[in-house]
């Protein structure tokens, strides 16, 4: 795998007037600036930042690879910075004209309205978001995530000492708020009296700046807070960094984060954006196209730690809360049944 971050690419192109270097020519596919050639059997992923450690896109990128080498094919990482690096990394990609253009996040949900449009030989797919209108070369994966937040919130109210929790979440959008008003909700759902706060990172990188992410988990936890969901990406490491002084339990997205901060991290809000994006990527490979498929608790691409298999050894403190576990199993199950309906903030 290439990762090819815009800035060093945008320098090449200044001094060189060539195009972005594409993978070697192994499918006799479209010309690329460097004239080797980029194969038909290529993937080309986008990023809205820099992956560092960004776990969310970190994951999408360990989906992508695991999917190219199953089917033969090259890979490349292009990582953004802005909204006009993305823009310019898309157009980059469909040059190379690779099997499919992989975009990540809501970020790209503007650029994947409209480049689309003006190439329509190409496929693209967008992973956690959907454009609308969604050109027919599009094909979405996107995730109920309010579902496995309100199971948080569900052992947040049930864990919670002082009836104070809250949230550092990146922005204060619609998208980023189905980690908040869920978590909030399913803590009322069994301590109706909980207040819950939530503060955002905000800033020129909401998804990367732990020290911001830690000064709002600082004013959370001056207020006696003490469950806090972490839900900025790069940023969580701040939440994480207070949380290990003793002010407060938190709470991981995506990915289990309960080592980034051993013994004070009660579960974490799974996103299981690797298993969807290697599924659409298939889907798109065999001809599938279009569409948009969401993944909720019933689909397996959400949950929380506390039901899965590992949870033993997950590092994570719900493990030792078994009875907590059980009353969250029963609400999964609910919520799967269809007789708990968690409202979507991103819904309109």
């Amino acid at each position: 795998m290439r990762s090819r971050p815009l800035r060093s690419t945008l320098l090449a192109v200044t001094a060189t007037s060539l195009l972005l270097t594409s993978c070697a020519d192994s499918s006799g596919g479209g010309e690329s600036a460097s004239g080797t050639g980029s194969p038909a059997g290529s993937l080309i992923v986008v990023t809205p930042n820099p992956v560092g450690g960004n776990n969310f896109l970190q994951l999408a990128v360990d989906g992508a690879e695991r999917v190219a080498k199953e089917n033969g094919l090259e890979i490349e990482v292009f990582e953004s910075n802005d909204p006009t690096s993305i823009q310019q990394n898309v157009e980059a990609a469909v040059r190379e004209k690779p099997a499919v253009v992989v975009g990540l996040s809501f970020s790209l949900q503007d650029v994947f309205a409209t480049v689309p449009v003006d190439n329509p030989d190409q496929q693209f797919l967008l992973v956690d978001a959907c454009p609308d209108p969604q050109p027919e070369n599009v094909t979405c994966a996107s995730f109920r995530e309010h579902e496995a937040a309100y199971l948080a919130g569900v052992e947040a109210g049930l864990l919670t000492k002082t009836g104070k929790i809250g949230t550092v979440a990146a922005l204060d959008t619609p998208f980023i708020r189905r980690w908040v008003d869920p978590f909030t909700a399913g803590a009322r759902s069994v301590r109706p009296d909980v207040t819950g706060t939530a503060l955002f990172v905000g800033g020129d990188n909401p998804f990367g700046d732990p020290a911001r992410g830690a000064a709002q988990a600082q004013v959370l936890a001056d207020g006696g807070v003490d469950q806090v969901v972490a839900a900025a990406s790069g940023s969580n490491v701040g939440t994480f960094q207070v949380a290990a002084t003793g002010a407060f339990s938190t709470y991981g997205v995506d990915t289990n984060q309960c080592a980034d901060a051993p013994g004070h991290v009660v579960d974490n809000v799974l996103k299981n954006v690797d298993i969807a994006l290697a599924d659409a990527v298939e889907a798109v490979l065999a001809g599938t196209t279009g569409g948009d498929q969401v993944y909720g608790l019933k689909e397996g691409g959400v949950g929380v730690t506390a039901l899965s298999d590992d949870v033993a050894t997950s590092g994570c403190l719900i493990a030792e809360h078994p009875d907590v576990i059980a009353e969250v199993e029963a609400v999964q199950q609910q919520i799967i049944d269809g007789t708990l309906v968690v409202d979507d903030p991103a819904a309109g």
